[in-house]
């Protein structure tokens, strides 16, 4: 009898609670947390002594449960390496807005102490000092003497005129006096200001680079023909253009086809120091990207130069007793004021020169490759920097000096070495000789690099290194500027004994 009464119970308890659960939820019935987890856990001990061989499937009925009365979890800050959190935006934005209002009040603090120092007219003079003569105008004009030349010797290499020797004597003569003639003219001629000497001396820089370029692109290009001499067509050596749909396409130029007037001028005015047969173009003209760029220019370069008169000058000015009585107290604090407008100029340049100018003229001449720097703020190495900044510099460095150095069995350090003292070389060359004054200053700024390279690659790195390399571009700068003007003001303005007893 107890056996019927026994079976009967266990029967209902397990039958009606389970089914009378599912039932109350179909059913919409509810019932507060604490009861229902309560009917819960009572079900489950049911369960398990009516079923003891169930027992090891509980905890995991049991587990979604206690995960809601669960608030922690294994994690890292969000501030910490290991939590691979990378969204800072507002902490950017931050630095943006703390930023403008720190330097909002250095400004405020210099209007009221200097009042408005910008001047246009000043601008002006900055670049002509006798209104009808224009010095660095006319070398800019006289440089297209130097371009043809470089295409008549290759016209003459084309065709077998010329040897290869007597070739390379006369594109060495020809790159030889794009470097040395404005040199000449820009010492001699007083009516030339330093700032345009600057401006002449750029230009030439960059048609010494291009030509160069030029030159060696053409050799390569008779290499490949003379190898190929016997099985290449004579159709096949100039550029055809084919037509589709009765539309003419891009026409693909090949050698010796390239030797053109137009096929020149275009690489001289392109955004480029490294010379192709065939550019990558663009389809069309976009407008207003177009408007958006120049709009750019003109308002940056405007801003440049205000920036220059108002906040650069003075603080520049202020530096020179300092620099005369060697304070050097003193003279930190006229370093560490000068850097923050210096850098914020460089940086306005940068984005002037190589985003919007470039763009505009890449624009404008529909040149497709677009990539005139990459993320060097996100340097975590010097040589990094150097690569990055400045891309048409670091490919035509890459192309035409580093490998065919590394070609004629020259280790990798020496021939980084190679590269960082022709850069500190043209360095130098664009500052001295508009200054009239020949100071290492820039050549050893430049030099400095390579020690400053080898010493954050080897101890610093990740932030370290990228905060040294900030380090060095916020306070590098500013010392070879107050050098050159401390050097300049003593060479040109200041009285000599003589004078003063006189």
């Amino acid at each position: 009898m107890g056996d019927k009464l026994d079976v009967p119970v266990s029967r209902k308890r397990r039958t009606p609670i389970s089914g009378g659960g599912s039932s109350l939820k179909t059913n919409g019935f509810k019932k507060s947390g604490g009861a229902e987890n309560k009917d819960e856990s009572t079900t489950h001990r049911i369960i398990n002594k009516t079923n003891p061989e169930k027992t090891a499937q509980a905890p995991a009925t049991v587990k979604p449960v206690y995960d809601k009365l669960r608030c922690h979890r294994l994690q890292e800050s969000l501030l910490s390496s290991a939590s691979g959190y990378s969204n800072y935006r507002g902490i950017l934005n931050w630095c943006v807005v703390m930023l403008v209002l720190s330097n909002a009040r250095l400004f405020l603090e210099n209007l009221i102490k200097y009042g408005i120092l910008v001047d246009p007219i000043q601008v002006i003079s900055l670049f002509l000092k006798d209104p009808y003569s224009w010095p660095a105008m006319c070398l800019v004009i006289v440089s297209n003497v130097f371009i043809l030349a470089a295409l008549y010797i290759e016209r003459k290499l084309s065709v077998g005129f010329v040897s290869e020797r007597v070739g390379f004597l006369l594109h060495f003569f020809n790159l030889s006096m794009i470097l040395c003639f404005p040199v000449a003219v820009v010492l001699m001629v007083n009516s030339m200001t330093p700032v345009g000497g600057v401006f002449a001396l750029a230009v030439y820089t960059i048609l010494f680079l291009k030509l160069y370029s030029y030159k060696d692109v053409n050799k390569w290009c008779r290499e490949i023909r003379h190898a190929k001499a016997r099985t290449l067509a004579r159709s096949q050596s100039f550029p055809t253009a084919h037509k589709a749909n009765g539309d003419a396409v891009q026409a693909h130029v090949t050698y010796p086809g390239n030797l053109k007037h137009r096929d020149l001028y275009y690489f001289v005015f392109a955004p480029t120091l490294c010379y192709e047969l065939s550019f990558p173009r663009s389809p069309r003209i976009r407008k207003r990207f177009l408007l958006r760029r120049l709009f750019e220019m003109l308002f940056f370069i405007q801003l440049l130069v205000g920036l220059i008169q108002q906040w650069m000058v003075p603080t520049i000015q202020n530096s020179r007793k300092p620099f005369k009585d060697m304070n050097y107290s003193r003279l930190i604090e006229r370093l560490l004021k000068l850097a923050v407008p210096n850098h914020l100029i460089w940086l306005m340049f940068f984005y002037w020169f190589f985003h919007s100018s470039m763009n505009f003229v890449a624009e404008l001449m529909q040149f497709g490759d677009r990539e005139f720097y990459r993320d060097w703020w996100n340097s975590e190495t010097v040589t990094y920097f150097w690569q990055n900044w400045n891309i048409p510099v670091h490919k035509w460095c890459i192309r035409h000096f580093y490998k065919p150095i590394l070609k004629r069995g020259t280790s990798k350090w020496a021939a980084q070495t190679a590269v960082f003292l022709a850069s500190a070389f043209f360095h130098e060359y664009l500052v001295s000789v508009p200054l009239k004054m020949f100071r290492p200053w820039a050549f050893m700024g430049m030099i400095s690099q390579v020690p400053l390279a080898w010493f954050v690659g080897r101890f610093l790195r990740g932030n370290y290194g990228n905060a040294a390399v900030w380090i060095s571009l916020i306070i590098g700068q500013p010392i070879a500027v107050l050098m050159y003007v401390h050097d300049y003001y003593i060479l040109n303005y200041e009285e000599t004994p003589a004078a003063g007893m006189a």
